[in-house]
């Protein structure tokens, strides 16, 4: 299944930079993001000989995670010219170097995040109490995927007003400054407990760390603090607003 899903990324990011070239940008990487780990839970459960539930219940969630998270970044991205971020990539270095850096490393992270999902495709349904920690992680992982569904249309609406306030401090925002990434922690998380429930699933745990690290100080919060660190009222926003795990707003 290992080997199966490294394929599968690798033939998966390889029509990503076809279609980047044919489009002429690269931030298409981050739409095929989410798609490309769904793959392997669909694979897992075409190919997979584990217990059928958990197979069913992490294809299920994971396909509409990136589903939702494949259209949202789609229609996000479209209006504009391509992310800034994969312009300052392609500085100094060829076609070829650009696309190992970008969809390279991207099918990489893939396989390595999914590793949860394919142990659950070739492990029993567990039996006694660790069918709660199994229900839990679906729990979990479902919470999550409402947080950030939630978390993104609340941004999605604030951006649309005209005139908007400077600060989006309302809503879920009131909670956390940035939940939507705590709700897609919380998501890979609970797919992490699921998997858990049968060996050798916990050993997987470098899934949710590289998510949980990516989401707190790579491409998520922390590099959206320093650019949000001058606008006005943001300093007394972040004085009552964690930063990551969700609370309730203080008073």
């Amino acid at each position: 299944m290992a080997l199966a899903s490294a394929v599968l990324v690798a033939l998966i990011q390889a029509a990503a930079f076809w279609w980047s070239r044919r489009a002429g940008r690269w931030d298409v990487a981050d739409v095929v993001w989410g798609p490309g780990i769904a793959a392997v839970a669909l694979l897992g459960l075409a190919t997979g000989h584990g217990g059928v539930w958990r197979r069913v219940a992490l294809a299920v969630l994971v396909t509409a995670w990136a589903a939702r998270l494949a259209i949202h970044i789609g229609r996000r991205s479209r209006p504009h010219d391509d992310d800034p971020r994969y312009v300052r990539m392609t500085q100094g270095r060829s076609t070829l170097a650009t696309a190992l850096r970008v969809f390279g490393l991207q099918g990489l992270i893939q396989w390595i995040v999914s590793a949860p999902i394919q142990v659950v495709a070739v492990t029993s349904d567990p039996g006694g109490a660790l069918v709660v920690l199994a229900v839990l992680g679906v729990v979990v992982a479902v919470a999550g995927l409402v947080i950030e569904a939630v978390a993104d249309a609340q941004l999605t609406n604030y951006k649309q007003q005209q005139p908007r306030p400077p600060i989006l401090d309302t809503g879920l925002w009131a909670w956390s400054r940035h939940p939507n990434y705590f709700g897609d922690a919380c998501f890979w998380v609970g797919v992490y407990l699921v998997a858990c429930a049968a060996w050798p699933g916990v050993a997987t745990v470098l899934s949710p760390a590289i998510m949980v690290g990516l989401l707190v100080w790579g491409s998520g919060a922390r590099l959206l603090e320093k650019a949000m660190a001058d606008r006005p009222g943001y300093a007394e926003y972040r004085s009552r607003t964690p930063m990551f795990v969700m609370r309730p707003p203080a008073r």
